[in-house]
């Protein structure tokens, strides 16, 4: 929100002398203040300031003023600047030594897998400088070896004379570092690394031994020049490169490296500097209240002085629109001033580089602007806007302030932020000032693409300007625009209501306009700060709903017990017609509690502002465009995947032929046969669950649909989803179609547990006859669950995130399985079906070990079931469809732990793996298409 100013004028004309943007004048920039500033400054000096270190200028005698006769004028307006940070976190520093990691990776991993490469490199380069005159080598290596160190000592003496200690000061810190780092990776190398990459970075010498892989004097000063800036001073880089090519090539022609340790080197000094400049920050280099004075000044204006506006958005996706003044002049109305410095022009680096990637052909800035593009991208938007009919701030002037920020002069224009009002300030003409502000927009092809309530003020007349056009575009596409639409209907349903939001939008745009924005009005496609509101009003509601269907059991609870308290004696008269009461007031209760959530229930912004256009234009289309390239789950999958792959094929590739085809085929076909009846036992699992009538051969069918499902979902969801959906094609409610499964999840999360624990000790007492103490791991797991037990009913906002959800979810699993107890006959089909779906999989492992362990088999069942319950445990949490990668790792080291050799471990759970993932999925598919064609599915 824009400060309250004391000058009633919304605009004004600059100062005589004023620049204006974009044209020529006595002077284009503020003169460079040097720009560290270690403490608070005061920006309403009266007097301007020169550089640190120079005398400051005298003021202008009809401008001197003090703060106390400003304090008198302007009480609203003089204040101190917030504090400026000494220090401060890049992500541009982050970023590459995320970049200089990754290098360090690559060379190294060229180093191991390509040595024939290397070694012929090598030789070419020895052959070459072999050549070099002996003199002209000599002359260099003496050169370069005291050049390396003197050119440094050299920069730190002018930077300390320039008052610039605290980069000389992180500049040594990196070099310590980059030394340390450096003889870490030469003992690596030496003790620990591989044949291979110790040939690629070290050279034999005569006397014995072997080189140094990475410089222990070269790292340090190259993460020094990287550390201190020397890179950014041309003189500097030049000579300090020259030396350093003199170096390497003299190690070169005598032998004492190789190219890939000269490379390594470089890497490692790079790397380190940024590393500790983004660790312990780099000096803040942002210009103060003092230097946009002086600039001001150099553009013509009179200022009197600065206050920074309080307020203001501080996110990824906002925080890059500059820091705001509200400077007041001596003469003329008061001036709106923007700031953008490198700092803010690197903040949110990273989401917007992730928006790019993942958001298909909506993103056209770059991630990254230099100062000179953002101002001219600025003042661009700002005339077109003004051009096109827009009531936008007027640009009057544009500056450099030094090198390292710029800034944006405009007309002051009074007001309050849309989001700063109260819902009845918001009247009908405001929210259609809004929208005729967005087509006087869009008539030029012009987006803003930041619509929230901040980039919207009303004026005292109730006037909209529209600010923040810094993320505009030009000649913007049709989807831009129509995002800004559904971004607009997003900003104004959150504060008038669906209704009016879209009442005034099909009245300044029309209906059509409106209605072609629908497949856009989805999350994706809206700012951060309107999705982490609707996330918020999400959780409100299901809070909402949770607390509807507690209030509806425990008043049908109550209303039972009032009922059986009031027939007394008589129910118990006739125990049969007791049971149907009990069966009718269960019933009721069900029904109660299905009405209560269907009471409940309330549709999300986005879905009321669909409705209303669908009111409007029924024909409008609704499906969601598909805006994302590809999601994170999707991207976490694929990385696990590539894990998982590269993990079995260095399983397979290191399994002999002669293994896999002296496996014992009759074994083999029992798995087969054990994998087969496991869909059988999930069928039994879930009916068991099922009182209304389901047919047994479609659920049959249906398990093995979900070893299709399972392919292109964690199989913790897909089934669940499946499940519902054939539940509820077969008759059953949804409601209670949901409470089904989730009792049959919630006994198979029990049974597993139980199952496990069990096993485990059985797993500790067999070994001895005589002893019956458990086995650590069984200890070490219960002792787990105790801890965090204790944890969460120690901690109050754990108790009560885990009651909440607990109460949620017996809310509707229990009165499912109140009507599971009346029918025994169903709560054996499903216990014993989740028991014999265990025993399936354990006996289809201990076939799949058999066949390539001569029939013999090594383990106990209960060992062998303890390595399947962990490894199926380990599967369900795992993000990758069906658990691949997660699921092998787990059942491998298991059985390896417990005593199955490597070479028969490895090709059984492959075979595992390949019968009850893999070689189901083509039924699977024709099951899938089978049950949707029949409406099943």
């Amino acid at each position: 929100m824009r400060p309250p100013d004391a000058a009633s004028a919304p605009g004004g004309e600059p100062h005589p002398n004023a620049t204006p943007a974009g044209g020529d004048g006595p002077d284009t920039g503020a003169p460079d203040t040097g720009g560290t500033t270690d403490g608070p400054t005061r920006s309403d000096a009266a007097g301007g300031s020169g550089a640190p270190g120079q005398p400051p200028r005298p003021p202008a005698p009809d401008a001197l003023r003090t703060d106390d006769a400003l304090a008198e004028q302007h009480n609203d307006v003089s204040g101190d600047e917030p504090l400026l940070a000494a220090r401060v976190h890049r992500p541009s520093d982050l970023l590459r030594l995320l970049v200089g990691v990754l290098a360090i990776i690559v060379v190294i991993g060229i180093a191991a897998f390509a040595s024939g490469t290397t070694s012929g490199l090598e030789q070419d380069i020895n052959k070459g400088t072999g050549q070099a005159p002996d003199i002209f080598v000599k002359v260099a290596g003496l050169v370069s070896s005291i050049a390396v160190l003197l050119v440094p000592v050299a920069f730190a003496i002018e930077r300390l004379i320039k008052r610039d200690g605290l980069r000389i000061a992180d500049g040594v810190l990196a070099a310590v570092l980059a030394h340390g780092v450096t003889l870490a990776t030469d003992l690596w190398v030496a003790r620990g690394a591989p044949l291979a990459i110790q040939e690629a970075l070290t050279q034999p010498q005569s006397g014995g031994g072997l080189t140094d892989p990475v410089h222990g004097y070269l790292a340090p000063v190259i993460a020094y020049m990287s550390a201190v800036g020397m890179a950014r001073r041309p003189r500097w880089r030049i000579i300090l490169w020259v030396v350093l090519l003199l170096d390497a090539f003299t190690m070169l022609v005598a032998g004492y490296t190789t190219p890939l340790s000269i490379i390594l080197t470089v890497l490692i000094g790079w790397t380190v500097a940024y590393g500790t400049l983004y660790t312990v920050g780099s000096p803040n280099v942002r210009p103060t209240g003092q230097t946009l004075l002086a600039g001001l000044r150099h553009v013509g204006f009179r200022p009197v002085s600065a206050m920074r506006a309080e307020g203001l958005p501080d996110t990824a996706e906002q925080g890059d629109r500059g820091r705001r003044y509200l400077v007041t002049l001596e003469e003329g109305s008061p001036l709106d001033v923007t700031v953008v410095d490198r700092e803010q022009q690197a903040h949110g680096f990273f989401y917007r580089v992730w928006r790019r990637l993942t958001l298909r052909g909506i993103t056209t800035r770059r991630s990254i602007q230099s100062l000179r593009q953002a101002l001219e991208q600025e003042a661009l938007l700002a005339y077109a806007a003004i051009a096109a009919g827009a009531n936008a701030p007027k640009l009057i002037a544009t500056s450099e302030l030094g090198p390292d920020a710029v800034m944006l002069v405009y007309e002051h224009r009074e007001g309050r932020s849309l989001d700063s009002l109260a819902d009845e300030e918001i009247t009908d003409a405001v929210v259609r000032g809004c929208w005729e502000q967005v087509r006087a927009l869009q008539s030029r092809r012009i987006a803003h693409r930041r619509l929230t309530g901040d980039a919207l003020l009303v004026d005292r007349s109730g006037k909209v300007v529209i600010t923040d056009l810094r993320g505009g575009e030009i000649a913007a596409g049709d989807l831009v625009l129509r995002m800004d639409t559904a971004q607009l209907l997003t900003t104004l349903g959150l504060r008038v209501g669906a209704e009016r939001a879209v009442a005034a939008a099909v009245a300044v745009l029309g209906p059509d306009r409106v209605a072609d924005c629908l497949p856009l009005l989805q999350p994706i496609a809206l700012s951060r700060s309107s999705r982490a509101t609707l996330r918020r009003l999400a959780r409100e509601r299901s809070q909402r709903e949770r607390e509807a269907v507690l209030a509806a059991s425990q008043a049908a609870k109550a209303a039972r017990l009032e009922e059986s308290t009031a027939t007394g004696e008589v129910g118990r008269a006739d125990g049969k017609a007791e049971r149907k009461a009990v069966r009718a007031e269960k019933q009721a209760e069900k029904r109660a509690l299905e009405d209560a959530l269907h009471e409940a229930r309330e549709e999300d912004l986005l879905a009321q502002i669909r409705r209303q256009v669908l009111k409007i234009r029924p024909q409008a289309p609704v499906e969601p465009v598909r805006l994302e390239r590809i999601r994170p789950r999707t991207l976490i999958s694929l990385i696990a995947g590539a894990i998982a792959a590269y993990f079995l094929l260095s399983q397979i590739a290191s399994i002999p032929l002669s293994t896999i085809s002296e496996a014992n085929w009759a074994w083999v076909s029992a798995a087969v046969v054990f994998s087969a009846l496991s869909y059988v036992a999930a069928a039994m699992s879930l009916l068991g669950f099922v009182p209304e009538r389901v047919s047994f051969a479609r659920t049959v069918v249906a398990q093995v649909a979900g070893s299709f499902v399972k392919i292109v979902a964690p199989a913790a969801v897909g089934g669940v989803a499946l499940n519902t959906r054939f539940l509820q094609r077969s008759g059953v409610r949804p409601g209670l179609a949901v409470a089904s499964v989730g009792a049959s999840q919630l006994f198979g999360l029990g049974a597993h547990i139980m199952l496990l624990l069990a096993f485990g000790y059985l797993t500790g007492t067999e070994r001895s006859q005589d002893d019956f103490t458990p086995s650590r791991t069984v200890i070490a797991g219960l002792l787990t669950i105790a801890v965090l037990a204790l944890v969460v009913t120690a901690v109050p906002a754990l108790r009560k995130f885990v009651s909440t959800r607990l109460r949620s979810l017996f809310a509707g699993v229990v009165p499912r399985m109140l009507d599971v107890l009346q029918r025994p006959g169903k709560l054996v089909t499903g216990i014993g079906g989740m028991l014999l779906l265990t025993a399936m999989f354990v006996l289809c492992l201990d076939a799949s070990i058999r066949a390539f362990a001569g029939g013999a088999q090594p383990l106990t069942y209960a060992s062998l079931a303890v390595v399947f319950l962990a490894g199926n445990a380990i599967g369900s949490a795992a993000p990758t469809p069906g658990g691949v990668g997660a699921v092998e790792g787990a059942l491998l080291a298991g059985l390896v732990l417990a005593g199955v050799p490597k070479e028969v471990a490895a090709p059984a759970v492959l075979l595992y793996r390949l019968l009850t993932l893999w070689l189901p999925v083509l039924p699977g598919w024709f099951s899938f298409n089978h049950l949707t064609r029949k409406g099943a599915l």
